[in-house]
């Protein structure tokens, strides 16, 4: 094959015809959806009678570990419709796992300084999510710098 085309497929995957780094960023938007709809489900989510919108008082804590209330589950269902839509290119690929990714490295930075028993703690987070927001930052930029780069 000559012409543009030639390039791009050398770069994608031969199963589905996209670039790694499109596919990459396109499984973990999924994953966000997936989890931002599980911080609503009872019995998968622990203590939804006790789901604040917002707050350190939310009582509710997805796999009876991370602390969710629905402003938590909403920005991870948001973060996952925000990784589709970016994902349909490969630059917007890359900006979703980098950038994204400079997000939770932020919110872990941010679970590490907030008191967890104030109303400063607005998402909530707790121990479990700042490891969480640390691997997830970690991986996401990891996945963009590996995947996103033109083979040689």
């Amino acid at each position: 094959m000559v012409g543009p085309m030639a390039h791009s497929r050398a770069r994608a995957n031969p199963a589905d015809g996209r670039p790694p780094v499109r596919r990459a960023a396109a499984t973990v938007a999924v994953l966000f959806l997936l989890i931002g709809a599980l911080g609503f489900v009872p019995g998968i989510t622990s203590g939804t009678g006790n789901l604040r919108f917002a707050g350190h008082g939310s009582g509710a804590f997805l796999f009876g570990t991370f602390q969710v209330s629905v402003l938590h589950n909403l920005v991870h269902l948001l973060f996952g419709v925000a990784g589709l839509l970016l994902a349909r290119t490969i630059s917007g690929a890359r900006t979703f796992l980098i950038g994204g990714g400079a997000v939770y490295l932020v919110l872990w930075l941010y679970g590490l300084a907030v008191d967890h028993d104030t109303g400063a703690n607005v998402l909530p987070v707790n121990d479990a999510d700042g490891w969480l927001h640390l691997g997830l930052g970690v991986g996401m930029i990891a996945l963009g710098l590996l995947t996103g780069r033109p083979r040689r």
